[in-house]
């Protein structure tokens, strides 16, 4: 048997926050007795409030204007109630503010789900990668405003429809950055991030299913610059008169000889370069980007390097090496392949490709070994770089050629013995 249950809603002025003739207007919700109060973040002359209508009696613009708010404040939460009745959830006053508020966990919304990740991943993930989250939350509120013509939406909401909706906007609409408008893989990484926390919603049940699982991400794959064995000869045996360029190019080539990232190479210190298992120095380090350790054996083309810069650390923090600005170094990198005829837009990176590729597997290297040389945490991410280049196909080639040959040679020299299994006598 269903018990009768009393709702009520009540709007009256919080006297004992009176300031002058000003006071703020709240709402109280009560259901069987029991109360919950809302401030509506509005406040009226005293005077011209009517207990009896619970509304003013003001007839200017802003006294219409307010009166139409608490119209609409009492309706929402009416419609809350009825929300948590037909949901057959436990109605209580508490149960209705929340609802109201946004603050229930059945119906969070898509900025309040931004807002949790965010402040959750602080210390979790790395900066850069928050700043990115940040890029897309600005790109989802100016969908919002642009394209739907709302200041958030319930998670409940979002549809595969929204999906799509997003994507075309992020196609077709205004570039945060008006120099550099958003090509297929930059908006397929906003969409990405998105699934990521359309993810986040259904493991905090703030969301029943994901509206990305018929939604397909499509990169496209594009072939990462990085130098031949005769480009990089060409860079290594080249002299830049220009005191900046002659830094980046050794900075560079040192970590073309490393396979260490822009930031790895700019954090590098004294104490990470020290003495391996086989005697000979090595860069023992941590990743920026996911704290994998790395071992790598220094080659001599980079330890060459580190000896040339040796006085550097001394008055830069024990810094051994001069790293300008990515920017910077990526600006001074397309000048130098211009100078040097190179027509591959080369930037800090190529060097991390260039180690995999040129230094390392096109010489044999197993692609186990380079992916704990790169710090990799798989090796699918390692055949990123893993390029087999047409002269280690040609050289892999000629050597089977040559088994190939020396086994038929072998096989002349045997006495050739025929059976016939099939007619026997």
């Amino acid at each position: 048997m269903e018990t009768s249950r009393t709702f009520n809603i009540h709007f009256w002025l919080n006297l004992a926050k009176r300031k002058q003739d000003f006071a703020p207007i709240y709402a109280r919700v009560t259901v069987d007795g029991k109360r919950a109060e809302i401030s509506l973040k509005r406040q009226t002359s005293v005077t011209y409030w009517d207990t009896n209508s619970k509304k003013t009696t003001s007839r200017t613009p802003e006294g219409k204007s307010l009166n139409n708010y608490i119209d609409q404040v009492q309706a929402k939460l009416l419609e809350c109630y009825k929300q948590l009745s037909s949901d057959f959830e436990l109605v209580t006053a508490n149960g209705i503010k929340a609802r109201f508020l946004g603050q229930d966990e059945r119906h969070k919304t898509l900025l309040q789900l931004i807002t949790y990740h965010n402040e959750n991943m602080v210390g979790t993930l790395k900066f850069g990668t928050l700043k990115n989250y940040y890029t897309t939350e600005n790109y989802i509120k100016l969908f919002l405003v642009k394209k739907k013509k709302l200041n958030d939406i319930y998670l409940k909401q979002l549809s595969h429809s929204f999906i799509i909706d997003f994507d075309q906007f992020l196609r077709k609409g205004p570039s945060l950055n008006n120099s550099q408008p958003l090509k297929n893989n930059g908006i397929m990484k906003h969409l990405e991030r998105l699934k990521k926390l359309m993810n986040l919603a259904v493991e905090l049940e703030w969301m029943d299913k994901n509206p990305f699982t018929r939604f397909k991400l499509k990169f496209n794959k594009r072939e990462k610059a990085f130098l031949s064995k005769y480009e990089l000869e060409a860079l290594e045996n080249t002299e830049l008169k220009e005191k900046g360029y002659e830094i980046v190019k050794d900075v560079f080539i040192f970590a073309c000889y490393t396979g260490l990232s822009y930031i790895d190479v700019k954090m590098l210190v004294e104490d990470n370069i020290t003495k391996g298992i086989d005697g000979n120095y090595w860069i023992f380090t941590r990743r920026e980007k996911n704290e994998q350790l790395v071992k790598i054996p220094l080659l001599d083309n980079a330890w060459k390097i580190l000896k040339k810069y040796a006085c550097h650390s001394e008055n830069n923090n024990g810094l051994l090496l001069p790293v300008y600005s990515n920017q910077k170094v990526n600006t001074y990198l397309k000048k130098i392949a211009d100078s040097l005829n190179i027509k591959k837009k080369l930037t800090f990176h190529s060097a991390r490709h260039t180690f995999a590729t040129t230094v390392t597997l096109s010489n044999g290297v197993p692609i186990e070994t380079v992916s704990k040389l790169l710090g990799h945490t798989k090796l699918s991410t390692t055949q990123v770089y893993a390029r087999v280049l047409e002269q280690k196909v040609s050289t892999d080639i000629q050597d089977l050629k040559n088994k190939l040959e020396g086994i038929n040679k072998q096989d002349e020299k045997k006495p050739i013995i025929a059976e016939n299994y099939f007619y026997q006598t």
